[in-house]
């Protein structure tokens, strides 16, 4: 079988089967390494975490996500009733903060007593280090909304002169 019946056959190269193997080879491996230990815990954990997810986080940050999409709507370059990409600068910097907090929240919130015990470095300054970061990303997504939103107009004249 050459490579364009079998792109053909399954829509992709087949290095992309390939990777996508390697990724389940190693999610089996880790769930079995993971299960050795406490079972009925990791099971609880893992069904907690999805019902978290989907009877709470999925619907606050669905509303959120419509709220500033409204908020948006007429402050905008963008027409149209579908969704407006300047949002995602809000969103990209917003996800990464929320997932260095979900990593690191026994840090930020000053509750990691046994980390100083187990590594022998300080927990002081977590949250000040998140807070910039944050604050950084932000500023990182507001000069790229600037940057695209002069050039935007450049762009346009271009294509039209």
């Amino acid at each position: 079988m050459n490579r364009s019946t079998f792109r053909a056959r399954y829509g992709a190269s087949p290095l992309h089967l390939l990777l996508t193997l390697a990724c389940f080879a190693l999610a089996l491996y880790a769930g079995i390494r993971l299960l050795e230990g406490d079972t009925v815990g990791v099971a609880i954990w893992f069904v907690g975490a999805a019902l978290l997810h989907d009877l709470v986080l999925l619907p606050a940050y669905s509303l959120t996500d419509r709220a500033v999409q409204r908020l948006f709507r007429g402050r905008t370059a963008e027409s149209g009733p579908g969704p407006r990409p300047s949002v995602n600068h809000l969103r990209v910097p917003l996800f990464i903060a929320g997932v260095l907090f979900l990593v690191w929240w026994p840090l930020i919130l000053q509750q990691g007593g046994h980390y100083t015990a187990y590594t022998a470095l300080s927990a002081d300054g977590f949250l000040a280090r998140w807070l910039l970061i944050t604050a950084a990303l932000f500023i990182a997504s507001a000069i790229v909304l600037v940057v695209r939103t002069r050039l935007r107009p450049d762009l346009r004249r271009a294509a039209g002169g």
